[in-house]
């Protein structure tokens, strides 16, 4: 399972890459595990806010519908539309073409709530524990 470095994360697996005051969104690897093949995935549309804590779409697999909860709160500047198309990218690629937002921070200080990879690596290893 991979955790890449350059990222934060948050308790809901998804990851975020920072890129000054935008940050790239996406799943974890082990939320891809969980997930399995996504066959369908709701994203919001450009300019929609997204609310820390609080969902911003979904994705359906075989196993469940389930819901994308936002890490951090800002603007939607980009959406990956091509999921919509191909969502088994999300799958295949879950730190790479399968990102799912770009979004505008507006709350910077909400990146230094969020988990670095080691930590988030505690996280999961506690959860499979379970």
């Amino acid at each position: 399972m991979e955790f890449p470095e350059d990222r934060l994360y948050s308790e809901y697996h998804l990851w975020v890459k920072q890129e000054g005051d935008q940050a790239l969104i996406g799943i974890t690897d082990y939320a891809r595990e969980e997930l399995g093949e996504a066959d369908y995935i709701e994203l919001p549309d450009l300019g929609e806010k997204l609310t820390k804590n609080k969902p911003f779409g979904t994705v359906e697999t075989s196993k469940a519908v389930t819901d994308l909860i936002a890490p951090i709160s800002g603007i939607v500047v980009d959406s990956n539309t091509s999921l919509v198309e191909s969502p088994e990218t999300l799958s295949d690629d879950p730190y790479g073409d399968g990102w799912l937002v770009s979004v505008e921070s507006s709350d910077p200080e909400e990146f230094e709530e969020l988990m670095d990879a080691g930590s988030y690596k505690e996280l999961v290893a506690g959860q499979d524990a379970e």
